[in-house]
């Protein structure tokens, strides 16, 4: 296959998986060699094994991080450090883009940035919204809340024996009226772990006294 044949079959794509690819071709194996020259040539960007996108001028489409982090690693939804940027909790956007997922940790890197999952289990495997992105692709992000609580629970070492001003000397937290206290606490209660309750008091306590 020819790159001009390939690139006018997946222009319109956000993406390419291996499920597109074994349409398209009756020779996999060259398909494959030709894959690998046209990411020598900076026409085709490899996201992880199986995954690829065409380079940022030949393609039509150009997918939003956030959901180039839900395609690659699923079950996921962007929280942690992200999310807590994206609601404007903590000063600035970080780079790296973190997710939760119910699957093993991982973390991708590839041409779009680095891509890190964090394990949580299937029963705190909720809280999260789905939105849309810029192409009005469907996205998975947690609720303000959660991301707070799920950067807590996988953060917690760093939070022992930490008082309440740990979320503005460490971690310079703001704009926490925007949290809805009622659901905050909720949510924590499904953590059933003590020390994620401990904390969620602090920050209630934080909040009452910036507020």
């Amino acid at each position: 296959m020819k790159y001009l044949e390939f690139k006018n079959r997946f222009r319109d794509f956000p993406f390419i998986s291996s499920s597109h690819l074994v349409n398209v071709t009756q020779k996999p194996a060259a398909l494959r060699w030709n894959l690998v020259q046209w990411q020598k040539k900076g026409l085709v960007i490899k996201l992880k094994r199986g995954m690829y996108i065409l380079n940022e001028k030949d393609r039509k489409i150009h997918p939003s991080r956030i959901f180039i982090a839900n395609s690659l690693y699923s079950p996921s939804y962007v929280s942690n450090e992200y999310a807590l940027g994206y609601y404007g909790l903590i000063p600035e956007m970080v780079a790296d883009l973190t997710s939760v997922t119910t699957k093993k940790t991982i973390t991708f890197k590839n041409p779009l940035g680095t891509f890190r999952y964090q394990h949580l289990k299937q029963g705190l495997f909720f809280g999260f919204t789905k939105a849309e992105d810029e192409n009005g692709f469907p996205v998975f992000i947690a609720e303000p809340e959660k991301a707070v609580l799920d950067f807590i629970y996988l953060n917690l070492q760093d939070f022992k024996n930490k008082g309440k001003d740990i979320f503005v000397l460490s971690y310079r937290f703001q704009n926490l009226e925007r949290l809805k206290k009622s659901k905050l606490i909720y949510f924590a209660k499904r953590y059933s772990n003590k020390m994620v309750l401990d904390k969620v008091d602090n920050l209630l306590s934080f909040m009452k006294k910036e507020g």
